[in-house]
């Protein structure tokens, strides 16, 4: 995303601000899968913080007045920003590939939502449900 301009982020709502945040934060996790794999832990210590630094922004950025659906994506932020510290402690690609997939599931009813015209946050509820119900059923495994 170095193609990006103070002056073209300026022009984007605040939706589309958050699908970039997505897009740049699935490939930070793809960045530190490929470091990890390669021992390269330097690297995958900076993309995984510059994870977590992503999935703090998302998480201010929530509206909570938009309803439950907020709470939710905040449970499930917290979630993955938890999981790529121990990814980074332990350096697990497996647990960076699971915060990947969660990322990819959001992401993608996120711009689902966003090509409909529609409210990115009422269009894409059944997916993002989905996505905090895969986390649930993480936790309790």
């Amino acid at each position: 995303m170095d193609f990006l301009t103070e002056e073209w982020i300026y022009q984007k709502n605040s939706q589309q601000l958050t699908a970039l945040l997505y897009e740049g934060l699935m490939e930070c996790l793809e960045e530190a899968i490929t470091a990890l794999e390669q021992k390269d832990y330097w690297k995958a210590n900076k993309q995984l913080q510059k994870g977590n630094d992503i999935l703090r922004r998302l998480g201010v950025g929530l509206r909570y007045d938009a309803g439950i659906i907020a709470h939710q994506l905040d449970a499930l932020y917290n979630y993955m920003a938890e999981r790529l510290i121990e990814a980074n402690m332990k350096k697990d690609v497996k647990i960076v590939r699971e915060v990947l997939q969660l990322t990819t599931t959001i992401a993608t009813a996120w711009n689902e939502a966003l090509k409909s015209g529609a409210s990115p946050a009422q269009t894409a509820l059944k997916q993002k449900t989905a996505a905090y119900e895969q986390f649930i059923a993480y936790e309790k495994s």
